[in-house]
């Protein structure tokens, strides 16, 4: 009963990882080119490799291609979890504050 439990859980985990995952590569999809090289971070290329990758092995983790049953999170699960992290702590905030105007008021620009 216990390992059913566990299994669940890890399951969810696995889960969860892909969504953050898939959250993090349409967001560099949806991000202009530009606003990476403004931001001073990794170009969009890059990141889209990165990304790419992690929610592949995100995916595959969540259904248990690598291990017997589902949600064996291993090492690249959780590197995906690492990268996908980073870019949505670090990368997503600067990359989205390129291109607003900072002389907006409450109703609008001036």
């Amino acid at each position: 009963m216990l390992y059913n439990v566990l299994d669940l859980i890890m399951w969810i985990l696995a889960i969860c990882a892909f969504g953050m995952s898939a959250w993090a590569l349409i967001h560099a999809i949806r991000s202009p080119a530009r606003a990476f090289a403004v931001a001073g971070k990794q170009t969009k290329k890059m990141w889209l490799i990165i990304l790419v990758l992690a929610t592949l092995f995100s995916f595959m983790a969540a259904v248990g291609y690598f291990g017997i049953g589902l949600g064996q999170l291993n090492i690249f699960a959780i590197a995906s979890v690492i990268a996908s992290g980073i870019y949505l702590a670090d990368v997503k905030p600067a990359v989205s504050e390129v291109g607003k105007g900072g002389n907006s008021g409450p109703y609008g620009p001036w």
